[in-house]
């Protein structure tokens, strides 16, 4: 269950430097390897993966952001909720995130376990793991979808951001297969221009898939990069890089 909290899994039925058409184990499973790198597992979209390149989040959908459910009890596990102007494939949100992000309700984040294929504009339901909903939703809260972050992974483009870097790829994945990204640990990663010893290594580059060099800013710390759209005043997701 996603909810089941556990430690670090020790056995793995992909290796690194494989790609499978079929997935093997959970979107995000992380695998660490004995010299401290750590890699999650991801799906890999529509274009294969380009060994040493920075990857992110499938780019956003903001019409499925800040969307009306129908009003549903605590424990409940079929939410239903009304789509903006995109339809969703069967499945596309599983082993994702139904946020809610005004209230009632607001600040909690349920796992999705299934849904139905659904046209735009038309009501959806979405199956969330038990124990269901933590705190009733009505009519006046909004819920924004949001897939599992390794699922259909896209090189970082070279200018402007649409998601959350997620990782490296350190080898090949075949376009629509299975795959491991590195997200910790020393790493060979493509490089736009010269960057100094020590110093911070950033993207967007001007080049896709390139980290560039930045000055550092010690009273900055980065927790982590924004999953969705920002809106002030209201919860949203953010991918955090915590050590």
């Amino acid at each position: 269950m996603a909810n089941g909290l556990t430690g670090p899994a020790q056995a793995f039925g992909q290796p690194l430097f494989v790609s499978s058409a079929t997935p093997q184990m959970a979107l995000g499973t992380e695998a660490r390897t004995s010299d401290g790198r750590h890699f999650r597992y991801a799906l890999c979209g529509s274009t294969a993966t380009v060994a040493g390149s920075l990857y992110a989040t499938a780019a956003e959908l903001t019409n499925h952001d800040h969307l009306t459910p129908a009003v549903a009890a605590i424990g409940a596990t079929a939410i239903s909720v009304t789509l903006g102007a995109t339809a969703v494939t069967a499945n596309q949100y599983a082993g994702g995130l139904l946020v809610v992000d005004s209230a009632p309700g607001e600040g909690y984040s349920y796992f999705i376990v299934s849904h139905p294929a659904a046209d735009l504009s038309t009501a959806c339901v979405f199956t969330i793991e038990a124990p269901g909903l933590i705190v009733a939703i009505t009519a006046s809260s909004e819920v924004t979808l949001t897939p599992n972050p390794y699922s259909k992974v896209i090189i970082v483009p070279a200018t402007t951001k649409t998601g959350a870097v997620v990782g490296v790829a350190t080898y090949i994945i075949t376009a629509s297969e299975y795959g491991w990204l590195q997200t910790k640990g020393q790493c060979g990663v493509l490089c736009a221009g010269t960057i100094a010893v020590g110093a911070a290594a950033v993207s967007p580059s001007g080049t896709a898939g390139a980290v560039v060099t930045d000055p550092a800013d010690a009273s900055v710390t980065i927790v982590g990069y924004a999953l969705v759209a920002g809106a002030s005043g209201e919860v949203n997701q953010v991918l955090l890089n915590l050590t």
